[in-house]
């Protein structure tokens, strides 16, 4: 091997070094700032709020937020998602705070913005974290191989049918080939039906007018039966075999 050759892979090692140790600062610093929000939640109570019997209590809290409240609500999900908290109170509380539609809305941002944010640090930040948690998972591990048969329709299959965590999912997705762009726009329609039926669900609890609710616990209701036959569905539209190791054949 010349000396330029080797003079170009102490280079190169010293470049990956250096994105290493700029990566793990990225991801220290974020997750220093994600841990700060973290303790002021906790310590004014935020987290003790988040329990329907508390629904009164977290209502005048938000109220007090004024303009902020929405932000602060996408930031409480964004949280969520990166920390493996489970959304679903998050989202039932939308409901109930903001009404059904913004409900719906600030949940749809919030949960979109918190999936993206697991993916980018699962891809960049803390991407050798991620591969030690799915090498020692076998079942993570045919997410990956289900990207390279299926593409983007293996994101739409584990998104529409509960097959895998959704917060975990997030993370392994960034090891994946899937560009950021379609990561997106195959997530945001896949989690949008389950965002407005658990909205609009909670949301026809404190409308004050009888025909509303009734309007509001209908389309929860269409959007729940909706819910339950989409993973029969997408059983039958795309076989999902690898997830169970085989090769998957997608119907034309």
């Amino acid at each position: 091997m010349s000396k330029t050759e080797i003079a170009i892979m102490k280079q190169m090692h010293r470049t990956d070094d250096e994105v290493g140790g700029r990566s793990r600062w990225r991801l220290a610093l974020g997750l220093a700032g994600v841990a700060g929000g973290i303790f002021l939640a906790w310590r004014f109570g935020v987290f003790d709020l988040l329990t329907v019997e508390n629904i009164d209590r977290l209502d005048l809290w938000f109220d007090g937020l004024g303009v902020w409240a929405p932000l602060v609500f996408i930031v409480l999900w964004i949280v969520a998602c990166i920390f493996f908290l489970p959304g679903l109170a998050i989202s039932i509380a939308g409901g109930l705070i903001f009404g059904a539609v913004w409900g719906t809305v600030w949940t749809t941002i919030g949960a979109n913005l918190g999936a993206t944010a697991a993916f980018l640090i699962g891809r960049y930040a803390a991407r050798g974290m991620v591969e030690g948690m799915v090498e020692k998972n076998s079942a993570l591990q045919k997410i990956d191989d289900g990207v390279k048969r299926q593409g983007w329709r293996m994101l739409m299959i584990t998104r529409l049918v509960p097959i895998f965590p959704f917060n975990i999912q997030n993370y392994v997705y960034g090891l994946t080939d899937i560009p950021l762009k379609t990561y997106v726009l195959v997530t945001l329609p896949s989690m949008l039906p389950a965002t407005i039926a658990y909205n609009f669900a909670a949301g026809s609890v404190r409308t004050g007018d009888f025909g509303k609710t009734l309007w509001y616990l209908g389309i929860a209701a269409v959007f729940f039966v909706l819910l339950s036959l989409i993973p029969t569905w997408v059983r039958k539209r795309y076989v999902t075999d690898e997830l169970s190791g085989n090769e998957a054949v997608t119907k034309s």
